[in-house]
């Protein structure tokens, strides 16, 4: 198992159901795992994942919040070695999105993410074992109708690691953004009433393992990405996606033998 004792991380985004899967990763590897997030019942439910895991209300696009989170992170455990920068909003209507959306989901999608790790510099730069992992998407590589902001913001989030990670390796920070594929989720739970079997089928044609991900083993690639088993990699974009970026358009149908039909 990945060894993560004795450190600290931090998870924005950490009440969502896909989150929950990295926290508790995180938390059996033995980090103490503050979550950051607006919702309270989540991350509620999240603190019951690990006898070190805690929850502290913060608002990613606010600095005072973002402050608070970081004061409250050191006071209670000491110093931040980890950051998980997962929170994202899906404001997105395609090309009707408004301005205001357009921004909004911008500010909580990215700049947060530049903001967090800002606020924590301080306490990674004193960390021997620093590392940030920014959330990335399949929709980053891929048109998807109807569908502009997120997939835009998260491509932007691609280019932000890259960045992030050549500016801050002076610093002994690592930093790798993590691109998962369909992952069970909230979102997915309630549109198919949890029939997980029907959403396997729906995701079986464009992922290779013929199924969607789970958060345990999303979370089981950022645990690797934050220990000392990768300390040579920094600056990547690691898909965890069930093979969806492999698998192109053709999907697991031959299309030439097609054209003879």
């Amino acid at each position: 198992m990945t060894d993560l004792t004795g450190r600290t991380a931090v998870v924005t985004g950490g009440a969502t159901l896909l989150a929950h899967g990295v926290v508790e990763a995180l938390a059996r590897a033995g980090a103490r795992v503050v979550v950051a997030d607006v919702d309270e019942v989540g991350g509620a439910a999240a603190e019951a994942l690990g006898t070190d895991v805690v929850f502290v209300r913060t608002d990613v696009t606010d600095d005072d919040s973002l402050a608070a989170l970081v004061q409250t992170t050191v006071e209670r455990f000491g110093g931040i070695d980890v950051v998980v920068n997962l929170a994202a909003v899906y404001l997105d209507e395609g090309f009707a999105t408004s301005r205001q959306d357009w921004l909004r989901a911008l500010d909580v999608n990215v700049v947060s993410m530049v903001e967090v790790v800002r606020h924590a510099h301080p306490h990674l730069v004193a960390s021997e074992h620093a590392a940030v992992v920014n959330f990335t998407s399949i929709s980053s590589k891929v048109a998807q109708t109807g569908r502009w902001v997120y997939p835009a913001s998260k491509a932007a989030i691609a280019q932000l690691t890259r960045s992030m990670a050549l500016d801050l390796a002076p610093d002994g920070i690592r930093v790798n953004s993590i691109s998962p594929g369909w992952t069970w989720s909230k979102i997915m739970d309630d549109l198919s009433g949890g029939d997980r079997a029907k959403t396997d089928a729906v995701a079986a044609p464009f992922h290779l393992t013929g199924r969607v991900g789970d958060g345990a083993e999303i979370g089981a690639v950022v645990a690797f990405l934050v220990s000392d088993a990768a300390s040579v990699v920094t600056g990547a974009d690691w898909a965890a996606d069930g093979g969806y970026s492999a698998l192109g358009p053709e999907q697991t149908v031959p299309a030439i033998p097609q054209l003879a039909e």
